[in-house]
């Protein structure tokens, strides 16, 4: 690949990541009610779904979403609504927080990490992204085993660099509040967060 179709790719990538929707929306709530640290395993989830459309659109990723929508559909459906859920657990978790702001403990990094990859390949953000938008940037298609490799590697460089950004700025948030009250109202407001993504997600 090539310096400047990398720099394309970055200004592609960039604009998708730092674009708000409901993987942007999903990493700040985490990050608001969990802490920064916590929250990097879900980001990794969410790059890990990028690149599985990124490998998909080399390979044609638009016929392969048109023989197989319905599978496309449930697994949107299905990110949706696990992301509901944990917008729910988010929520109800305001009874038993404190005013230390902890990061509260996930059960299993495993979890979040599905979550995060759920979440991406569930989004249609990111499948009209990887369909109409990147192709006008470069040709996904021409590139070789080693060009699709390092075409990895800015993906994933450039999404981290942005989403850690998210959740690094929504963490520092958190410090602002003192008060139990206020920080029951923080977990509330990012369980509902979450809820609004999922069901973004789920409906769109």
């Amino acid at each position: 690949m090539s310096i400047e179709s990398a720099l394309a790719l970055v200004v592609a990538i960039f604009v998708l990541g730092i674009t708000p929707g409901p993987g942007v929306f999903a990493i700040v709530a985490r990050a608001l009610a969990l802490g920064f640290r916590p929250t990097l395993v879900f980001i990794v989830g969410v790059i890990v779904g990028d690149l599985v459309y990124l490998v998909l659109a080399a390979l044609g990723l638009s016929v392969i979403a048109t023989q197989y929508s319905a599978a496309f559909g449930l697994l949107k459906i299905a990110g949706g609504l696990y992301l509901i859920y944990l917008g729910i657990q988010t929520w109800r978790s305001a009874k038993h927080v404190d005013t230390g702001l902890t990061p509260t403990p996930e059960r299993g990094g495993g979890r979040s990490f599905l979550s995060g990859l759920s979440l991406t390949l569930g989004n249609p953000k990111v499948v009209v992204f990887y369909v109409a938008f990147l192709p006008a940037f470069m040709d996904l298609g021409a590139l070789s085993t080693g060009g699709l490799i390092s075409a990895a590697v800015v993906v994933s460089v450039t999404l981290f660099a942005v989403m850690a950004g998210y959740a690094w700025m929504a963490s520092r948030a958190r410090a602002l509040f003192r008060s139990n009250r206020a920080v029951k109202n923080l977990h509330r407001g990012a369980g509902g967060l979450m809820i609004g993504a999922g069901g973004a997600v789920a409906v769109s």
